[in-house]
């Protein structure tokens, strides 16, 4: 493969990670000198999964630069390395004889928010997420959701259940999942699947009874203490909300809260 189709690959590598809501890091070999396995301008993308694609020049050098862009991807930063390619017995990664600078850059991903039920409330929430920045799921079970214009905002519509949702959308340590659905079935049935995601953020709109009824119906079905502990409800940060809108934006200052490191009372 010629070394402009490979930074094609490795490029488009880094974007397909974004799309999928995903962190990554490019290492980017950016000085030389000698005997080294590849040159300036060679590159690697290294996704928050243990994905690479690309090589900077494999073998134990390789290694380590995965390891640290592994560290790198979950703080967001970047950092430049440099290996002389010399002695192992001192700890170089190598015998080539040469020296390497490399520049591992992270690339966040936007946010992702899922909005599991898509009444008043729901749309609202897409709606002000997207104005927000937010990669938008959005789900419900009823087949007019899916009519062309019903979601303008939303960045992916799934009309089906939870579970075939995460399926096609997979949930990463950058999403966060709202439950503002109809009624206390559909919390019940899209919960576990929620729950054995990463989802940073897990918030179920309601009143405190209604939460209470649907964590029994949880507990009794086998869902651990501990994992309905991750649940926020009810959901949002106290405003006085009343109109659809109003409620989005108390739901969205605790998505936001929780995201920036805040620590919004669990209901």
């Amino acid at each position: 493969m010629g070394e402009g189709l490979t930074d094609v690959v490795v490029l488009r590598a880094v974007t397909d990670a974004l799309e999928r809501g995903r962190a990554v890091v490019l290492a980017s070999v950016i000085d030389s000198s000698r005997s080294v396995p590849r040159r300036s301008g060679a590159r690697m993308a290294v996704v928050d999964d243990g994905t690479t694609v690309g090589t900077v020049g494999g073998g134990e050098m390789e290694a380590r630069v995965v390891r640290e862009a592994a560290d790198l991807v979950r703080a967001g930063t970047s950092r430049r390395l440099h290996f002389d390619l010399v002695d192992p017995a001192s700890g170089d990664p190598g015998v080539c004889g040469g020296t390497v600078e490399l520049f591992l850059e992270s690339f966040m991903p936007k946010p992702t928010l899922f909005v599991i039920g898509c009444g008043h409330v729901g749309r609202a929430v897409v709606d002000l997420a997207h104005w927000m920045g937010y990669r938008t799921v959005a789900v419900d079970d009823r087949v007019e959701i899916g009519e062309p214009g019903a979601l303008p905002h939303a960045d992916y519509v799934v009309v089906g259940s939870v579970e075939e949702a995460l399926a096609a959308h997979p949930v990463t340590e950058h999403t966060a999942v709202v439950l503002v659905t109809r009624n206390v079935a559909v919390d019940a049935a899209a919960l576990p699947h929620v729950l054995r995601t990463p989802a940073s953020y897990i918030g179920v709109m309601g009143s405190a009874r209604r939460w209470s009824t649907t964590r029994r119906q949880l507990h009794d079905a086998g869902v651990s203490d501990g994992d309905l502990a991750k649940v926020r409800s009810p959901i949002g940060v106290e405003i006085g909300a009343e109109t659809p809108e109003e409620i989005a934006v108390s739901i969205m200052a605790e998505v936001v809260a929780a995201r920036r490191g805040g620590e919004p009372a669990p209901g």
